[in-house]
């Protein structure tokens, strides 16, 4: 686990904690010093703890006037036991709606597990984003499975094209136009 690094190929597109608008504003990280943990393993200095236990992230990029963040998760998304949904809506999300942000991209390739409870912080989510959307990419088919039976695919954008995004190989800006035309597509 300790060698799962956030994607830093975009670090001269933006960085968070030098981001005045960003969450995680301010925040130190140690190249060498192991203090998160998943579970028990270690995880790499640079994901970011939240509040949820089992769940960590990184804003790997956001940009205000295209009203657009990128953040990839590590780990399991349990809204059962630690209400992870609720932590990431008020605390991380409603954070960067203040700035204008009002499309999503989750990259979900070490999302491990996802455990359900209800979807009340969903459809808030979907209702608040209006001409914006919350997409999934590369998520594990199992995980996003369990995202179907909890019914938060109403709210959540993920399948086809979405699942298997080769979203290295762009910009920012290229992937936010691609998840975008995808998403297009599907409502139009």
């Amino acid at each position: 686990m300790h060698q799962i690094e956030p994607y830093f190929n975009w670090r001269h597109f933006y960085i968070a904690e030098e981001d005045e608008k960003s969450p995680f504003f301010g925040r130190e990280y140690s190249e060498f010093e192991f203090t998160n943990q998943l579970y028990n393993f270690l995880i790499h200095p640079q994901w970011d703890e939240f509040g949820s236990s089992s769940l960590f992230m990184k804003i790997i990029f956001a940009d205000y006037d295209l009203k657009c963040c990128v953040i990839e998760l590590l780990g399991e998304w349990n809204d059962a036991l630690n209400n992870d949904i609720m932590i990431i809506k008020r605390d991380i999300v409603e954070e960067l709606q203040l700035h204008g942000i009002n499309k999503f991209i989750f990259i979900g390739e070490n999302v491990l597990n996802f455990h359900y409870s209800d979807d009340s912080y969903y459809e808030e989510w979907f209702e608040e984003v209006e001409d914006g959307w919350i997409a999934l990419v590369n998520f594990q088919p199992h995980a996003l499975a369990e995202m179907k039976k909890a019914r938060i695919d109403w709210y959540l954008h993920w399948g086809g094209p979405l699942d298997e995004l080769p979203w290295r190989t762009y910009t920012p800006a290229q992937l936010l136009e691609v998840v975008d035309d995808i998403i297009r597509k599907r409502i139009g």
